[in-house]
């Protein structure tokens, strides 16, 4: 079964995830933006095997700690969507321009698509991809844990930004009600900033797509 831990990151309190299978103790790390230290002492004190990193996009604070910890540790690093290239590329100015330290670049491992699997220890994990608040963006989801992690695609109560080069807010509400709704009410989601929700209660609560 798949377990995770969520652990605030960066000055934006970004949520990296570290989550691992319980059977083998294989883990990755969902968007490790920054806070390296914190994150390796988190898979040390849970006596983790960290195997790889997850990218949901490439946006600075869920990218930017990534390269840096990569050439660390020897860890592929998975994802995001080709789409993301771009923001990949210019990790060097976002960090600049949000006051992050510098950014090391990388080359994806491996680049995602929609419907795509990614293993870890004996359980895998489904990829969709959710274009709209970057067009690379993918989610996480393991349909076992009734747990989806979706970066910035929605939150509790919102839903992620547009006005960002990329972004596209039709396409953005396109991937929640064709890409997220089908996973089920019951589906507890762990978005990149904030507290957890889960996809019923954004349905009817959420008022950018309630009723939808």
């Amino acid at each position: 079964m798949l377990r995770y831990l969520t652990i605030p990151v960066t000055p934006f309190a970004q949520n990296c995830s570290l989550v691992w299978c319980d059977e083998t103790q294989d883990a990755a790390l969902i968007d490790p933006g920054g806070g390296l230290p914190e994150l390796k002492a988190a898979v040390a004190r849970l006596g983790l095997k960290l195997t790889a990193l997850w990218l949901t996009h490439a946006h600075i604070d869920h990218a930017g700690g990534t390269g840096q910890l990569a050439r660390e540790l020897g860890l592929p690093i998975i994802g995001p969507h080709p789409g993301d290239q771009f923001w990949i590329d210019g990790l060097a100015q976002q960090s600049k321009m949000f006051g992050f330290p510098p950014a090391e670049p990388f080359t994806p491992s491996r680049w995602l698509a929609d419907g795509d699997t990614v293993a870890l220890g004996k359980t895998e994990v489904l990829v969709r991809h959710c274009p709209g608040h970057t067009p690379g963006h993918v989610v996480f989801f393991h349909a076992g844990a009734q747990r989806c992690f979706v970066g910035d695609v929605l939150f509790a109560g919102s839903i992620g930004r547009t006005d960002f080069p990329g972004g596209d807010h039709d396409t953005l509400i396109a991937s929640i009600t064709q890409r997220l709704w089908p996973m089920g009410d019951d589906t507890v989601f762990i978005p990149g900033h904030g507290p957890e929700s889960s996809f019923g209660r954004e349905r009817r609560t959420n008022p950018y797509v309630s009723g939808t």
